[in-house]
């Protein structure tokens, strides 16, 4: 069962960093925590060098009707983000009783049960192979590098994929891959994020032309699947240049 989040959650990132939420309109309290709205933001103590993800700004996935002051009020399942991308991993902890109702009850009827989607409380499983790679730049490969990503989930609802580059000669650089770069030759199939039962692993190749343009360094392809109730399971594979 979702619950609204405050500033007793806890919220890192997925490399452990912990978030501390700045409420802007501290009218509601839950145990002693302000409940949070939409565009509250927050910052991380993320140990990861050197792009740490600094913090985040929370959305509402509009699943949701409670507001305060004209502004949605966040679940704790609501799906967010750090500004480098990647998937917020959220745990609140107060009591709920949940008495909504998807839609308006016509006198001496029951209420509906809630859509299956949304009554999913399973996390999706996310799986990248290889889990790593890598080649010398002095001979980049003359045949493309694949990977591959499986998404798992009985209520989908959408992929994202962020390439986070720490090079050693050029400063760090955060970029939403899930349309691939297909000028550079980074193709990503299918592209774009939609996922259903019927997608695909999303296949990543690495082209000969764009692995040259790759200095020394680490670049980290993050791979986050969500669920139709915000749920979000999330691999890395790592491709090293020597």
């Amino acid at each position: 069962m979702p619950k609204v989040l405050t500033t007793n959650a806890s919220i890192k990132c997925p490399h452990t960093g912990v978030g501390t939420s700045i409420p802007t309109d501290p009218k509601w309290t839950i145990n002693g925590g302000t409940v949070l709205l939409e565009n509250d933001t927050g910052i991380l103590s993320c140990p990861f060098i050197p792009l740490p993800c600094a913090g985040y700004q929370l959305k509402s996935m509009g699943l949701n009707a409670t507001q305060v002051d004209s502004r949605k009020v966040i679940l704790d399942t609501d799906f967010n983000q750090t500004f480098t991308g990647l998937p917020l991993i959220i745990q609140e902890f107060h009591q709920t009783i949940d008495n909504s109702t998807v839609a308006s009850i016509p006198p001496g009827q029951k209420a509906p049960p809630l859509p299956p989607g949304l009554a999913d409380i399973v996390t999706p499983v996310v799986t990248g192979t290889p889990a790593a790679l890598g080649f010398s730049s002095i001979t980049p490969p003359l045949v493309p590098l694949i990977i591959t990503f499986t998404l798992i989930s009985d209520h989908p609802r959408e992929w994202v994929l962020t390439l986070i580059s720490v090079p050693k000669t050029s400063p760090a650089s955060p970029q939403n891959i899930t349309n691939g770069l297909p000028l550079l030759g980074l193709v990503v199939a299918p592209a774009g994020g939609s996922w259903n039962a019927s997608t695909p692993p999303v296949i990543v190749t690495l082209t000969p032309p764009y692995l040259a343009t790759l200095g020394p360094g680490d670049y980290r392809f993050f791979m986050t699947g969500v669920s139709q109730r915000g749920l979000s399971g999330h691999i890395e594979v790592v491709l090293t240049v020597s």
